[in-house]
């Protein structure tokens, strides 16, 4: 199947994904915004997005893959967990909102060609998101940085939490570094894009983020050591200056990570293994072990679960697990499988940081900022469409200097 250019609404439709999985809950904002307000803009932003995505594909053309399957057969087992409204009349709307991201992620599938688009895409649209951060955060400081978060970056235009921030901040710092790595843009276009983000993210104080976002270059870079020069330079200084960091600066990464907390509430994950223990010990009947108890707003006796396995456990059972599980082990296992290349590289860095991050945030289980990353992953893992051939001859392309190549901005 021959799917041509990208149309340009392509990139509106996975915005409004964009927004649609920004949420409601966070800190209050300089002008108050209802909540129900937020959630008609984010579900409305839900609904625009899989109307353009069938208006721009009409003939319901899509590229099976076991990413999107996977995310069906979630799909079903979410409606199978919340039909006896144990969750209430919510898990059904949950459904019905899963149903429509999971059907507009079909639809965009017809462009998912191991390219570098989406990649695009999501740099640009969480920069803006970043973009309304730091204005928020110019106009006025106090409510961006209110006591109530410890001091820790928040969005004071819109209802964004910290780990929020680092989250979109981290990923795309990653990704811009994947792409000058990859020559794919240049240094001026990439630091407009990396500095205010380090900044951001580093204003946020989040742990989870920064690991992903280390750790994830880490694999992704290692991925293209054997044939690329630049990333094995890039690697040896970043290991230099890690180094160098860590005698001069010790103390003082010490003291970011630990954000002013006791080093008990530090290893207890700042209370969330009393929140898991109390979960796991929880009695359940066999249909509530294999189907959970429907989707709902990842919490637990009223607290935040903060671990997307254990979020999907208790709102779509072991059958849910297992599907989640598969998903992160099919894109990984893809992901080694393909020869080196940057679309890999920005695959394995977006598995990577989705699987450390699941550990201390919810969120695989439905829809979601990491479902986005990964269907990234899915879109950059994904083998070129045959191309009809021409009726006529192409015309021979007259060859540029290497030196005359321009990458493109991102």
């Amino acid at each position: 199947m021959d799917t041509g250019h990208t149309p340009k609404i392509v990139g509106t439709v996975w915005g409004l994904l964009i927004l649609n999985t920004l949420g409601s809950a966070g800190a209050e904002t300089i002008i108050p915004l209802p909540r129900s307000l937020i959630q008609m803009v984010t579900m409305g932003a839900l609904v625009a997005a899989f109307t353009l995505a069938l208006a721009v594909n009409p003939r319901l053309r899509i590229r099976a893959g076991a990413f999107v399957f996977l995310l069906t057969l979630l799909l079903v087992s979410s409606v199978l967990s919340s039909a006896d409204l144990a969750s209430g009349f919510g898990a059904l709307f949950r459904c019905a909102r899963l149903a429509l991201f999971v059907s507009t992620l079909w639809l965009l599938s017809r462009w998912w060609d191991g390219g570098l688009t989406f990649v695009r895409h999501h740099i640009r649209m969480y920069f803006l998101v970043l973009g309304s951060v730091a204005v928020g955060a110019a106009v006025s400081p106090g409510a961006a940085m209110p006591e109530l978060y410890g001091g820790r970056l928040v969005g004071a235009l819109w209802p964004l939490t910290p780990p929020q921030i680092g989250q979109y901040a981290a990923v795309i710092i990653g990704l811009a570094v994947l792409l000058v790595l990859g020559r794919r843009t240049d240094r001026g276009s990439a630091a407009v894009v990396i500095v205010p983000a380090l900044v951001l993210l580093a204003l946020t104080h989040t742990r989870t983020a920064t690991l992903g976002l280390l750790i994830g270059l880490a694999l992704a870079i290692a991925s293209l050591i054997l044939t690329s020069a630049a990333a094995r330079r890039f690697f040896a200084w970043t290991v230099l200056c890690a180094a160098v960091a860590a005698v001069a600066f010790g103390s003082a990464v010490q003291a970011w990570f630990l954000r002013g907390q006791s080093q008990e509430n530090f290893t207890s994950l700042t209370g969330r293994q009393k929140v898991w223990d109390a979960l796991l010990a929880a009695p359940r009947t066999p249909s509530e072990y294999l189907f959970g108890a429907g989707l709902g707003d990842k919490s637990f006796d009223g607290l935040p679960i903060d671990n997307s396995w254990l979020a999907v456990y208790q709102e779509q059972g072991m059958t849910g697990v297992v599907l989640v599980a598969a998903i992160v082990v099919v894109l990984g296992g893809v992901a080694l499988l393909r020869p080196p290349s940057l679309s890999r590289a920005c695959a394995i860095f977006l598995i990577s940081y989705c699987a450390i991050a699941s550990y201390t945030e919810a969120g695989l289980g439905d829809a979601s900022p990491y479902l986005l990353h990964l269907a990234v992953a899915a879109s950059l893992l994904a083998t070129p469409a045959a191309t009809a051939p021409l009726a006529t001859p192409e015309a021979p392309r007259r060859r540029v200097p290497r030196w005359a190549r321009r990458p493109e901005v991102i």
